[in-house]
């Protein structure tokens, strides 16, 4: 059964991430210098409540084989510098991207969120490590928030569609290269 299927057949799917905000959020800890246990983040998929929405110990257990199934492609993606946008998350002339891509980038933002601590102590705001992990959150939110990121840019004078399209295209890239430095940066730490 596939991760959507799964999220679509709890009782409550709203109260699950999407399939897309699934994968940005697990992009995100994949991508994180230091590796956290899946006990502690899985249950931020459903709102970080006690109880998982499942009737069935059988689909919980498969939602999570298959969650940490995508952790696992994800990190050894990044750190190889293969992970690319998945099929169907691209980009679009009349909404700039997708909603794919709209929440691949909130789940990724959140799951920055509770990285925040580990990547601000490996690359200090004021370094170049620092700068680098600025522009790749800076990507993430405009590819999150296209509409506002355009008037933004037109505001500034700057040709805003043809930069989603670079972003959108450099992101892969982008990701691939911050999980590389945070790692490195965590081994040189030990």
């Amino acid at each position: 059964m596939t991760l959507n299927e799964l999220i679509t057949r709890t009782e409550q799917p709203e109260q699950l991430f999407t399939e897309a905000q699934t994968r940005g959020f697990v992009t995100a800890l994949a991508a994180s210098p230091y590796l956290i246990s899946p006990q502690e983040w899985i249950p931020f998929l459903w709102g970080g409540a006690e109880i998982a929405p499942f009737s069935q110990a059988s689909d919980l257990e498969s939602y999570c084989e298959a969650v940490v199934q995508l952790w696992n492609q994800s990190h050894e993606a990044l750190l190889t510098g293969s992970w690319h946008w998945p099929e169907g998350y691209e980009t679009d002339h009349e909404q700039i991207v997708n909603q794919n891509v709209r929440d691949l980038c909130e789940g990724l933002l959140q799951g920055w969120q509770l990285t925040h601590d580990d990547w601000e102590n490996l690359m200090p705001e004021d370094s170049e490590n620092g700068a680098l992990l600025g522009g790749v959150l800076l990507a993430v939110s405009m590819l999150y928030d296209p509409d506002t990121s355009l008037a933004t840019l037109q505001d500034a004078g700057a040709e805003g569609l043809e930069q989603f399209e670079e972003i959108y295209t450099a992101l892969p890239a982008m990701l691939a290269g911050l999980a590389q430095r945070g790692q490195a940066l965590a081994e040189e730490e030990k």
